[in-house]
């Protein structure tokens, strides 16, 4: 007897399609359907901290919109993924649309977890600079970093790693400092 062995693609559809759950959230990358635990208190409280320091700055200079999840990014009808936290220029606001972002934000977040930090640095990263996020944050609360990436010709490059004691610039967003004992 032959088996087969088949891997089901799911589409952004059959993505739309799953029943609401409270305690569940689930990304798309590549036609695979995969399921993201819920975050942990001391991520929320990054993500918390991190988003109030953006939010504050963005909405004080008038320069987009920043978001946190559970709210879809689609890339593609196989890629949909839900960041931490991501920011939308101002220029580019008519990507969202009042479900979703339709296509790449300007800044994403990702804070890693155990069931996360192999795929925050590897798929998404590549997803991320296949279509065009211009920067990205990798937050390691463990090691209590904050690695800045900018897209270049070749994908992402490194423009730093930022640990507690430090202080954050972004090229996205000329003025911001963060000092991180703030988020950390």
């Amino acid at each position: 007897m032959t088996r087969l062995n088949m891997k089901i693609k799911f589409t952004y559809k059959d993505y739309k399609s799953l029943p609401e759950s409270e305690t569940k959230r689930y990304e798309l990358i590549e036609g695979e359907l995969i399921m993201v635990p819920s975050p942990n208190e001391y991520h929320q409280r990054i993500s918390g901290r991190l988003e109030f320091i953006l939010r504050a700055f963005v909405e004080g200079k008038n320069l987009g919109r920043v978001y946190d999840a559970p709210f879809d990014v689609v890339f593609s009808k196989e890629d949909v993924v839900q960041p931490d936290i991501l920011f939308i220029s101002k220029a580019r606001s008519k990507i969202i649309t009042k479900e979703e972002i339709l296509g790449a934000p300007d800044l994403v977040i990702e804070i890693l977890s155990p069931a996360t930090a192999e795929r925050d640095r590897t798929y998404k990263k590549t997803l991320y600079a296949r279509h065009g996020v211009r920067e990205y944050w990798i937050i390691d609360p463990e090691e209590k970093t904050v690695e800045v990436m900018t897209l270049g010709k070749a994908g992402f490059e490194s423009s730093g790693v930022y640990g507690k004691m430090d202080t954050l610039k972004s090229t996205i967003f000329l003025g911001l400092t963060i000092n991180l004992s703030d988020v950390f």
